[in-house]
């Protein structure tokens, strides 16, 4: 850029103090003017930083807040514990039921001993009703989930003993 002296001194400069104080007052970084063979640029060195304020990003390996329940002396309600043994899981996300119909008795109960094969529930995923078999022999120790609740993918539903 070719720098020439300007005939006009301090008025040139009384026109670049009023491009400042247009640049403070509108927040500007950077401004720039030309008009016929005047060029004005205007960048601010000790501009306020940006505050970024860093977003939370929820994932399923993070551990669930414990919130204190209603009743409880400043206590905190314990995360249900995975059950001890081996368990037989849901194949799918749906509603549990434990019966062919509610007046039906359930497929297996507590203390049944399952055979490979063997029917142990029905899970409901979009009005489908999908029937879980038993992919080899063992006793029903505990029913994990009750009937008609929603399971997830991979949750436990039967604590069992292989035979």
């Amino acid at each position: 850029m070719k720098k020439t002296k300007n005939p006009n001194g301090p008025a040139a400069l009384n026109d670049v103090k009023k491009f400042y104080d247009f640049m403070t007052s509108n927040k500007l970084e950077v401004l720039e003017f030309s008009q016929g063979e005047t060029y004005i640029k205007l960048v601010r060195k000790n501009a306020q930083p940006i505050n970024a304020h860093p977003i939370p990003v929820f994932t399923s390996n993070m551990p669930a807040m414990q919130i204190p329940q209603r009743g409880q002396q400043g206590g905190v309600q314990q995360a249900p514990q995975a059950p001890a043994g081996e368990t037989i899981k849901s194949p799918m996300s749906g509603i549990f039921y434990r019966a062919p119909s509610p007046s039906s008795p359930p497929y297996v109960r507590e203390g049944d001993t399952v055979k490979r094969g063997q029917v142990l529930c029905i899970v409901e995923a979009m009005k489908v009703f999908n029937e879980t078999k038993a992919d080899f022999d063992f006793k029903v120790l505990k029913v994990l989930v009750e009937n008609g609740k929603a399971l997830t993918l991979n949750q436990d539903i039967f604590l069992i003993e292989r035979i």
